[in-house]
């Protein structure tokens, strides 16, 4: 599998990396396991999508932030391993700003998850947590960790 082919064949360019914006590393690679730090979705410098789902922001807009995160991810993890050399996907945590009554959660992280299975195939799937939050850093509607196996 290259990954580098499937995103190019997917229309997917992995932008430079935005921050961090703590004291943390955007990634850390831990034997195979590279390990990473909670991304937004934040696209050419402008957050895609803010606020609680669904009341500020649609479940497909929302949906779209998660799939920014997940390429974002990907930026992350491309600092400390060279993206061809990543032959899986772990876990994700799918964190979603959520308005009190919103319980569908999953319906925004399986736009990760499915981007994911399309990038890697069945090496793709992995375990998730999908939680709903009352708030995320600088407003965002989702915010998405991830961990990816490496060579």
């Amino acid at each position: 599998m290259n990954l580098q082919h499937q995103l190019k064949k997917s229309s997917i360019t992995i932008p430079t990396l935005a921050g961090p914006f703590g004291s943390y590393v955007p990634a850390k690679r831990v034997g195979n396991l590279i390990f990473v730090s909670g991304q937004l979705p934040v696209q050419d410098g402008k957050m895609l999508a803010t606020g609680p789902v669904p009341s500020r922001c649609s479940i497909e807009q929302a949906r779209l932030a998660a799939g920014q995160c997940v390429i974002n991810a990907l930026a992350a993890a491309s600092t400390v391993i060279d993206l061809n050399q990543l032959v899986g996907v772990v876990r994700l945590g799918v964190f979603v700003n959520s308005d009190p009554t919103f319980f569908e959660q999953p319906k925004v992280a399986n736009s990760a998850s499915e981007l994911l299975i399309e990038l890697f195939g069945s090496s793709g799937r992995h375990t998730r947590a999908a939680v709903g939050v009352n708030s995320l850093p600088l407003d965002a509607a989702v915010e998405i960790e991830a961990v990816f196996e490496g060579e």
